[in-house]
């Protein structure tokens, strides 16, 4: 019998996960079931996935470098990536503000609506952590996020998944230098990183085997941690629309891989599908990042050399989907609140929250902080601040899972158009996790 495909599973995981996660909302102690006997598979995937990301830039990294043996064509595909990023960033932004501004979501609050969640959210400790950050980011110097990718100690960096950057500034610098020194000296080090890459890439196969049961136990837990349900609907509107731009630019993307690389929408969507699922299950497009790159190399046939640098760059400073999410967050606040916003604050908007994706690339929870910027750049009230985030912080993480999907597809998708752009853009090259295994 044919094997159902993982994509497949991974979509019987997810409904299984609700389905039983409301049964357990209705059950009494099934809450505390699934977080103590759930859970706990769904974040054990998690820390694995977590565990290797570091090793794979790493490894991945040095072996695409080294592979190119022309530094002059890593820049092409180093300048090509920061530029299809922002122009991708900037049309995510403009779907957002286009959308909110034809359903116009906060017209449709009520003050009743506007009381209760700032009763039951304007004093969360997470909504005044992220403001407290935003003012952090925002008393940087303008150079400050160059200065925070540059690591003053790599065993440092390497401790933590949050200094990605750190790690890949650091990875490019070794792996050019490996370029410029005498090949008898850098070929044990290639041979190296190249069997680190391989072994890598087969702990992810076999961490997938995983995947289906690690998205029920977290979806399971999405739901019956969810504190109150009847706030989707009366955030109706708002959701609607961030969920119809997010769509929306999932249909750019697979325009964009139809029109330059000639590869079907479907194929593509078959490649990428599991980590858009695995994004959706965990929030996190670093988390993620390991099986982004298995997919986009060996489902969708982007050589390694592209994907070793755009997808790890990708998964820090590309957030078409936050973005988008802000553009329309914001105007929504304002249109909640009953302040008019003109064209100069659309631009503001636009130019903020680009400005915003790159500079807060490297801080925790950097979607609610780049939208206290933006806030804060349209000048809205210092009192009406927490109120505003109030209102969608109810919605956020369901909302969250959905922008993190685009994300990861923005990743995807600028992988395959550097690769076809510089002729890294082959047929995909399946592998499984048992092909050398002696059964």
């Amino acid at each position: 019998m044919k094997k159902l495909a993982l994509h497949w599973q991974i979509m019987i995981g997810m409904v299984l996960g609700v389905i039983f996660g409301l049964l357990m909302t209705n059950v009494s102690g099934g809450a505390n079931f699934v977080k103590n006997w759930i859970y706990p598979f769904g974040k054990i995937f998690i820390n694995l996935l977590q565990l290797i990301a570091i090793p794979l830039i790493i490894a991945s990294l040095i072996k695409g470098i080294s592979d190119l043996k022309d530094i002059a064509k890593f820049s092409q595909i180093g300048g090509r990536t920061i530029m299809i990023y922002l122009f991708t960033t900037v049309i995510a932004i403009s779907i957002g503000l286009l959308l909110v501004n034809i359903i116009q979501p906060g017209d449709g609050i009520s003050q009743d609506t506007l009381n209760n969640l700032s009763a039951t959210h304007a004093d969360n400790a997470s909504i005044t952590n992220k403001i407290d950050q935003a003012q952090k980011t925002k008393g940087a110097g303008p150079l400050q996020f160059i200065v925070d990718m540059v690591p003053n100690n790599f065993i440092g960096a390497a401790s933590s998944n949050s200094n990605m950057l750190q790690v890949i500034f650091f990875t490019i610098f070794f792996g050019i230098c490996m370029l410029l020194i005498d090949v008898k000296y850098s070929a044990p080090l290639k041979g190296f990183f190249d069997g680190l890459n391989e072994v890598v890439l087969k702990m992810v196969d076999i961490i997938m085997l995983m995947a289906p049961i690690a998205v029920f136990a977290l979806l399971a837990n999405v739901i019956v941690t969810t504190d109150d349900p009847g706030v989707l609907v009366a955030l109706g509107y708002y959701t609607f629309t961030v969920v119809l731009g997010l769509l929306l630019m999932i249909c750019v993307y697979m325009t964009f891989v139809y029109l330059y690389t000639g590869k079907s929408p479907i194929v593509f969507l078959k490649g990428i599908s599991p980590a858009q699922l695995l994004a959706f299950s965990t929030s996190s497009s670093a988390a993620t990042l390991p099986v982004t790159m298995e997919r986009v190399e060996e489902h969708l046939g982007v050589e390694k050399e592209v994907t070793s640098f755009v997808c790890p760059v990708g998964a820090t400073v590309n957030m078409d989907g936050t973005s988008l999410y802000q553009a329309i967050a914001a105007v929504f606040i304002f249109q909640a609140l009953g302040i008019d916003l003109n064209f100069s604050d659309m631009l503001t908007i636009v130019l903020t929250a680009t400005l915003a994706s790159i500079g807060s690339a490297a801080v925790p929870g950097a979607g609610m902080v780049m939208l206290v910027i933006v806030l804060e750049a349209l000048n809205l009230p210092s009192e009406k601040l927490a109120l505003g985030l109030a209102l969608i912080f109810a919605v956020d993480r369901p909302l969250d899972m959905c922008r993190t999907v685009v994300n990861v597809t923005g990743d995807a998708t600028v992988a395959m158009l550097v690769g076809k752009s510089v002729g890294k853009l082959g047929d995909p090259k399946v592998k499984d996790w048992d092909d050398h295994y002696k059964k």
